[in-house]
């Protein structure tokens, strides 16, 4: 078995169709369902500045809890061969996106602001330094062409 490669697959069904297809820019909805087997479906749409749904998740955020959840996934590892023992973790990440003039768009920076709690709080200089490390393998923050910045916080029950 090759460890080395790994494929995903997801599908994605445009459910936006009002009646009248794509006619204008307003006649269709941005509603879609993400699915892959065995998984619940996840509800898409776009960003309602882009006339989306308020209640569905969008791609930017989902590109941000992406690069959240792969983050924290890297540093519980990092941390394990670190001998940092993590007992709770939350993060609240923000990605800033530029429009440009010829309507397209993308991601500056993604910042995530990760909160570790600790068995042992004499180690919160190594905590906080492992973020970089966990950065550095994160396989979703390797793959993206904007920062992915991390700014430590306390926990709030520390």
């Amino acid at each position: 078995m090759d460890l080395s490669h790994h494929e995903y697959r997801v599908s994605l069904e445009w459910t936006g169709n009002r009646g009248t297809g794509t006619d204008s820019y307003r006649s269709y909805g941005r509603d879609h369902i993400v699915s892959s087997p065995g998984l619940p479906v996840l509800p898409g749409t776009a960003d309602p500045t882009f006339h989306g749904d308020k209640d569905r998740w969008n791609p930017e955020q989902l590109l941000l809890a992406a690069l959240s959840q792969c983050h924290m996934l890297s540093y519980l590892h990092i941390a394990v061969n670190n001998g940092l023992k993590v007992i709770g973790y939350t993060d609240t990440a923000q990605g800033t996106l530029r429009l440009n003039a010829d309507n397209s768009g993308e991601f500056t920076q993604a910042v995530l602001k990760p909160a570790v709690r600790l068995a042992d709080e004499s180690q919160r200089e190594l905590a906080n330094s492992l973020h970089e490390q966990a950065n550095k393998v994160c396989f979703i923050a390797r793959s993206v062409n904007f920062p992915v910045l991390h700014e430590p916080v306390l926990p709030s029950n520390s």
